[in-house]
């Protein structure tokens, strides 16, 4: 395994450092990313002394921003955002909540939230209450509910279903999709009494 190498940043990195920080990074995400792009370079004495007025600006921009995310945090400890979608019968969405709907539902809400704060493991795909964590930095976190509500009752809702390219085939009216789920109710029902009556037994048998 390659031994991670030291760099100079010449900018700040989010989740990485401030401009003028030393860093240790693995050798492809240097040769990469960082140097390719000039966000850093390897140490020298001159460089380091160079960048001394600007690291000094950016640790009084980082102090000030944090406290405001404190703040913020602070706001947001009983924070709840409700989000409507559609979905079929067992509510399941008909495509999926991001980091990026959440951080527009906060933001509009007046919660400053980026996407990048937003710690999802996985996209939201059905209705219902979900914990999700706003994090900005290692200490810097919270969690919040986020609701996921049907854009109709599911009870009333007309029935939906998709063709083979994924595009929307929208029912009539609901009174079809209603005598629909009737008829395979009933079907259902017809299905398990049948294998619920024994079949009788010949004579001989």
């Amino acid at each position: 395994m390659a031994k991670p190498i030291q760099l100079l940043l010449l900018k700040t990195i989010e989740n990485l450092g401030i401009v003028g920080d030393i860093v240790k990074v693995k050798p492809g995400y240097a040769r990469n990313y960082l140097v390719p792009h000039g966000f850093a370079e390897p140490p020298t004495k001159v460089k380091i002394e160079a960048l001394k007025e600007e690291r000094a600006r950016a640790e009084s921009e980082l102090n000030i921003l944090r406290k405001q995310r404190v703040v913020l945090l602070e706001r947001m400890m009983d924070v709840q955002v409700t989000l409507v979608r559609s979905c079929n019968d067992q509510g399941v969405l008909y495509g999926s909540v991001t980091q990026r709907d959440i951080s527009d539902a906060l933001i509009e809400a007046g919660y400053g939230v980026d996407t990048r704060s937003i710690r999802l493991h996985q996209p939201i795909r059905h209705i219902g209450p979900n914990e999700v964590t706003v994090q900005f930095e290692k200490e810097l976190r919270t969690d919040i509910a986020v609701i996921i509500e049907p854009d109709q009752p599911l009870e009333e809702r007309e029935e939906m279903e998709f063709d083979n390219e994924g595009n929307l085939i929208e029912k009539s009216s609901k009174e079809e999709a209603r005598a629909r789920r009737k008829e395979r109710k009933a079907e259902r029902e017809r299905q398990h009494e049948e294998e619920s009556d024994p079949k009788p037994v010949e004579a001989g048998a």
